[in-house]
């Protein structure tokens, strides 16, 4: 009987959970069931300040938020199992990678805090749950940042042809996968969708650019785009990591933006995430011959158009075409990384975090 796991995360958007409930053997995967839990709008109208406003997140709105989100994870892992002909008896564990509230890999004292209590998910459940997957990392040196590469590695990575892998959530990262025995690199190249998110809701009262449109009917304002592309972090050279903490409005409003046409900055904005993905891959990895992308920016067809642009000489396409819908990666990964906790194997890459050694990642909570 094979082994089954479930993956839980929830991303710098913060609207909800991906839940998935897959089985791995040794070069292949299955997914069974797969589900999204929105947060109630409450619950992320607080997250959302806290993130903002770091400063007015006491002790106790942090502990409601982590019982909070847990309660809300364990939800989404129980409605996944529903959604499945398998027995919860029969699943071996549940990987949560959490909601992050604040990521300081930086810091004097280095951190990165996923909140969602573990022990209400395994005790909701009756499932052991694996957490709290960056610690471990960033206790070795490491940024605890990306995860998701050496999932990329045991999935997407080809021995004929050199290939990266894009995900475009918040924050953009890239797995570096070469087809020979080179290491893999991976880091965060920058703002994925976040700033794009941001504006438009601050501008339009809108989630998201559905399929880039407004990007797309804007301008590219080229001053603008040369003090973004100005800031430090671009070149810094990897192992790197970064989040809301950097790039947020905040951020963006410092350029003076508000002298401009929002549909312009919003075009500045797709530009920005599609040059900076850009200048990574040419720089780190310059003979990648394919990129397969996922994340929510894979449904923007304006960021899409631009990277195809500025990378003309490389295949871009959907990682559905290597094996896995491109929505569902990221908590496949964590279903993943849960297994080899469970298997007592390492699940970082120190190439890609910048930790001193490979370590077993997670802490496993018993029902």
């Amino acid at each position: 009987m094979p082994d089954y796991y479930i993956g839980l995360i929830s991303g710098t958007s913060m609207d909800g959970i991906d839940a998935v409930l897959a089985s791995f053997s040794d070069d292949a995967l299955r997914l069974h069931a797969k589900h999204v839990h929105s947060y109630p709008p409450q619950l992320r109208s607080l997250l959302q300040h806290a993130i903002r406003n770091p400063e007015t997140c006491g002790l106790d709105q942090v502990g409601m938020l982590d019982r909070w989100i847990g309660e809300c994870f364990r939800d989404a892992a129980l409605e996944v199992v529903g959604k499945s002909d398998i027995d919860r008896v029969d699943i071996t564990a549940i990987g949560s990678h959490g909601q992050t509230l604040r990521h300081q890999p930086n810091a004097e004292r280095p951190f990165s805090l996923q909140i969602g209590d573990a022990a209400i998910i395994a005790a909701g459940t009756g499932i052991v749950t694996v957490a709290d997957f960056r610690r471990a990392d960033i206790a070795a040196g490491g940024q605890g940042a990306p995860l998701v590469p050496p999932f990329h590695d045991w999935l997407f990575r080809s021995r004929d042809v050199n290939r990266a892998v894009l995900n475009v959530g918040g924050i953009a990262n890239i797995t570096v996968l070469p087809a020979d025995d080179a290491p893999i690199v991976g880091f965060d190249t920058g703002p994925g969708n976040t700033l794009l998110d941001a504006w438009i809701r601050e501008q339009r009262d809108l989630a998201y650019d559905r399929d880039g449109e407004w990007a797309a009917d804007g301008e590219l304002i080229p001053s603008l785009l040369d003090r973004l592309l100005a800031d430090d972090y671009f070149d810094l050279p990897p192992p790197k990591s970064t989040g809301l903490e950097h790039f947020n409005l905040s951020w963006l409003h410092r350029f003076g933006v508000a002298d401009y046409d929002p549909g312009d900055v919003q075009a500045t904005l797709s530009e920005l995430t599609a040059q900076t993905v850009a200048k990574a891959i040419n720089s780190h990895t310059p003979t990648t011959q394919e990129l397969y992308v996922c994340g929510g920016g894979i449904h923007n067809q304006d960021l899409l158009r631009r990277l195809a642009r500025h990378l003309s000489k490389i295949k871009i396409a959907s990682t559905v075409e290597a094996g896995l819908d491109p929505d569902w990666v990221e908590a496949v990964a964590f279903a993943w990384l849960a297994m080899r906790t469970m298997n007592q194997q390492s699940g970082n890459l120190p190439s890609v975090t910048g930790a001193s050694r490979r370590v077993v990642l997670g802490a496993i909570h018993s029902p």
